[in-house]
């Protein structure tokens, strides 16, 4: 009865604000500038056409005998799915003033569906919550135990090797460094010869800049989702990191950020003066299957309720940052932002980045698909 009164609490969009102070201050949303005081609409639309995963019940039992409900333990998980589904939205539908907007009850493309499938509470679905609970057993999380930032973001770099429709590389920085080498050996193909030839191409390709097809894509390159998992404190956020943490959002490839409180998992996608705005994924609600045509009943997919705000230094220290880059040119612009913007600061960097893989490093090898069937994953 408790959870019932916090399911299906939709309110009207334009009661959204009604919890925002009164402010010129701008609101930023995923690389999106709005005001207050001239967009409203915009920026309600631009938050509740995020995909927003939540607890869900009646779902069939993980593992076959396991839980059939999430509630309690999965919001991470829940969080990594929604970053996840921003970078799909990304590389199918675009993001932007011209690009793909949610509207409630409006027909959408069959790309969006085929995204929104992806994540169903389904064994068979590639990033649902079952396979993101059992791909976690290889990373000592038991089925049923909350997750970190760091394991969710390891789970999603496992599960992409196996998803052959979005072809995504996933990179999850370490020791707070980003390899720009490691990144670029990761997203160019595999060579179709020999790694001489292959290695030629790739300077060839620098040197003539990106080769693009017809479609204006860049050729060979797959696209880029970038996890930086951080400690910007021991028991609290260091106020020296906040700066460069809401910079973050303010790129064009943000993916917003995964973190909360203990045991309490939130999506942030933006911030309004030192205040986060996030989507919280602590509502449960009941499973929702495809329709027998693949699309998908999504009324309960987006949050149409006010967003929820917390203030920046609540947050608990232990969070991960979200990144896509369709092409390598906005990888590219990705880094010059970050020399610009992030490492400015001569004080406490929040993480770093280098062009070479450090020597004292194991040597970086692309992940690739194991030959083997992984049990139930």
């Amino acid at each position: 009865s408790v959870l019932s009164r916090y399911e299906n609490q939709i309110t009207i969009l334009s009661d959204y604000l009604e919890e925002f102070p009164e402010t010129d201050e701008p609101v930023w949303i995923l690389g999106r500038q709005h005001h207050l005081n001239t967009d409203k609409s915009k920026l309600l639309l631009d938050i509740s056409a995020r995909l927003w995963f939540t607890y869900r019940r009646k779902f069939s039992p993980i593992g076959g005998t396991g839980p059939s409900s999430d509630a309690g333990w999965g919001c991470m998980l829940r969080c990594g799915q929604m970053m996840l589904a921003q970078a799909l939205i990304c590389r199918h539908l675009g993001r932007g003033e011209y690009y793909w907007q949610w509207e409630k009850h409006k027909k959408q493309p069959e790309e969006y569906h085929r995204i929104l499938r992806c994540f169903l509470d389904r064994k068979d679905c590639c990033y649902s919550i079952h396979q993101m609970a059992q791909m976690g057993v290889g990373e000592g999380k038991s089925i049923g135990e909350w997750f970190g930032p760091n394991t969710v973001a390891q789970v999603l770099k496992k599960l992409a090797l196996f998803d052959e429709w979005n072809s995504l590389a996933v990179y999850v920085s370490m020791d707070n460094t980003v390899v720009i080498e490691d990144i670029k050996k990761m997203c160019w193909s595999p060579p179709q010869s020999s790694g001489a030839a292959h290695s030629s191409a790739h300077l060839h390709r620098s040197a003539l800049g990106r080769n693009k097809n017809t479609a204006g894509f860049c050729t060979g390159w797959k696209p880029l989702l970038l996890i930086i998992p951080l400690r910007l404190g021991i028991n609290h956020i260091n106020p020296v990191y906040i700066d460069a943490f809401k910079e973050c959002f303010k790129m064009p490839q943000s993916l917003g950020a995964l973190g909360g409180k203990p045991n309490n998992a939130y999506y942030f996608i933006g911030f309004l003066g030192n205040e986060l705005i996030y989507l919280d994924p602590h509502t449960t609600q009941s499973f929702v299957d495809s329709e027998e045509n693949g699309t998908v009943d999504d009324q309960s997919f987006h949050c149409q309720q006010a967003p929820h705000r917390m203030k920046i230094m609540n947050l608990d220290p232990s969070v991960a940052l979200g990144f896509f880059c369709k092409e390598e040119c906005d990888f590219d612009n990705w880094c010059s932002l970050v020399q610009k913007e992030i490492l400015k600061q001569q004080s406490l960097r929040m993480f770093e980045l280098v062009q070479k893989h450090p020597p004292h490093w194991p040597p970086f090898i692309p992940p690739t698909k194991p030959e083997v069937t992984t049990t139930g994953a």
